[in-house]
Parts: C-alpha cells; structure tokens; sequence
C-alpha cells in the first residue's frame, strides 16, 4: 500500500488549495479514505473522510473545516482529494492521507500547507 500526497505549499489566509492523495496497492474503491493533520505542537487530527465508492452517506468533516473543505475521490485515478477554501492561519499543518487496508492503518508522507500573509 502506498500513499502519496501533494499539492501543498504556502497560500495567504483567504486562499485556497487542493490537496491530492495518489494510492496504490489495494483496491481502491473498495475503502474509505481519510484526510488528518498536524499542526506545530499539537497532535493528528481528522479533517474529512470519505467513504468506499458507491456507498450511501456523506462524508465527514471536522467542526473547524466544515463549510471550507470538500472532500472528493476519483476512483478511474485512485486518488483523493481535498479542495481547501477560505483556509485561515490555524489551518497550517502537515496533511497526510489514510487508509485502513487489510486491518491496517496506512499512512502517507504528508504534505506541509502553510497559511501566512
């Protein structure tokens, strides 16, 4: 299993981004997939998951990006996104990409956004 974000960078408060998560490895549409952070000195939190293609439901944000984030996934490309707008200063942190594959918990490298004027 891998997992491979990109798409972040330095954004001034009010901007946007979107984060992109390439997966590999296991079958894709098959999982649920998640979007965490962490900020300087604080611990992981979740952002939005999404759950495994063709299922019924929402997903699911944190109270801090409702309204701002979307979550989306393409299952042609097996990859996920996270469209981040209205992003403010306390949204800096390193976002990384998760699955639960196989009855484990992988994780990407993360990828650093920073929200600074």
């Amino acid at each position: 299993v891998q997992l491979a974000e990109s798409g972040g960078g330095l954004v001034q408060p009010g901007g946007s981004l979107r984060l992109s998560c390439a997966a590999s490895g296991f079958t894709f549409s098959r999982y649920t997939m998640g979007w965490y952070r962490q900020a300087p000195g604080k611990e992981r939190e979740l952002v939005a998951t999404i759950s495994m293609s063709g299922m019924s439901g929402s997903p699911n944000y944190a109270d801090s990006v409702k309204g701002r984030f979307t979550i989306s996934r393409d299952s042609a490309k097996k990859t996920v996104y996270l469209h981040m707008n209205s992003l403010k200063p306390d949204d800096t942190a390193v976002y990384y990409c998760k699955v639960d594959a196989f009855g484990i918990p992988y994780w990407g490298k993360g990828t650093l956004v920073t929200v600074s004027s």
